[in-house]
């Protein structure tokens, strides 16, 4: 008799513990077979235990099927393990089945758990988005470049980019969309030959930047460049230099200028320095011919000694010499216009 008891207590334990799990899922289950999703109670019970919410895998299969789509619970049971959005990845599929865009789960998971927003991408790529060049958000309004001429222009453009699934995973951003934009069209400009030619056909340099191919290895694809904006600098009162390739010649002239005068101020000190050198060298050499003077008294009276100098031939020598230095004296007072 205990053991009945026993028996029966267990049964009821078990019909209660069914009863409240029934319970307890009912509304997700009603709802579930209602909109044409069903899900078992024990896949709901399975859900629970491994720590899933079964309300949101339900309502993202029910959105799915809604709208013909055919999800598992367990794909959208595992995309929710490995931490994603289920729900966004449900409305990106939807979006772009309804947009004819070939998208398939494996695809809108893997880009949800890139990092990325899958749905917006998708809307992206059915609503193509305005990228400004350069970005204002970085405190740069406009683009800088300088034609061959050596105006200074600048320079705003629009880029329209529908995203691209296919490389929507691993590929570059919204930055380096604008960083080849910005890069192509400075170079573009940098190879007119006057900066009038960009004034007159500024779409010149939007088409030649657009067929660059600069959304290689991105995950947009570039729909059209359009130049919002091109001026000259320094046209609006600014201290902006317009001319750059004037102001280049006249620092370059300015440079070659102080380079000249620093050579000729060299070739002034080294002459300076060789007039020097050479008064020196008079120097000495008068120095020399003193001392010479200076040996020939005793040379006259070593003749004199020797006997082969006398008085007369001393006298007539010193005749002469003073004769000389009378004439020199002459000479020198001599009024050069008389002669």
């Amino acid at each position: 008799m205990p053991f009945i008891q026993i028996l029966f207590i267990l049964l009821a334990l078990i019909v209660v513990i069914l009863l409240g799990v029934f319970f307890y899922f009912l509304k997700v289950w009603v709802r579930a077979w209602m909109s044409g999703a069903y899900t078992s109670l024990l896949n709901l019970l399975g859900m629970k235990l491994r720590n899933v919410a079964p309300t949101l895998i339900v309502d993202a299969r029910i959105r799915a099927v809604k709208a013909g789509i055919d999800l598992s619970p367990d794909q959208l049971e595992a995309h929710y393990l490995a931490g994603g959005d289920i729900i966004n990845v449900v409305q990106a599929l939807i979006a772009a089945d309804k947009a004819n865009i070939e998208l398939t789960f494996q695809r809108a998971a893997a880009i949800d758990l890139a990092g990325r927003d899958v749905y917006d991408a998708v809307r992206t790529s059915v609503n193509p988005k305005v990228i400004d060049c350069p970005d204002p958000a970085k405190g740069i309004p406009m683009l800088d470049a300088v034609a061959r001429d050596g105006i200074r222009l600048l320079i705003k453009a629009r880029v329209t980019v529908r995203a691209n699934l296919a490389r929507l995973v691993g590929g570059a951003t919204e930055e380096t969309i604008i960083a080849r934009v910005g890069q192509g069209i400075v170079s573009a400009i940098g190879s007119s030959t006057t900066y009038k030619d960009v004034l007159e056909n500024p779409d010149h340099i939007s088409r030649k930047v657009l067929n660059s191919g600069l959304d290689a290895q991105t995950a947009f694809e570039i729909v059209s460049i359009d130049i919002a904006d091109v001026s000259v600098a320094g046209v609006s009162g600014t201290r902006e230099v317009a001319n750059v390739g004037a102001l280049l010649e006249t620092e370059r002239a300015e440079a070659d200028k102080k380079m000249r005068q620093a050579e000729a101020e060299g070739r002034r000190a080294m002459a300076a320095a060789a007039e020097q050198e050479m008064r020196a060298r008079i120097q000495e050499m008068q120095a020399k011919v003193v001392e010479a003077q200076a040996e020939i008294p005793m040379a006259i009276a070593a003749a004199m000694k020797a006997g082969k100098l006398g008085v007369m031939d001393y006298l007539r020598m010193q005749n002469v010499m003073a004769d000389t230095s009378m004439r020199e004296s002459l000479a020198e007072g001599e009024d050069p216009t008389e002669s």
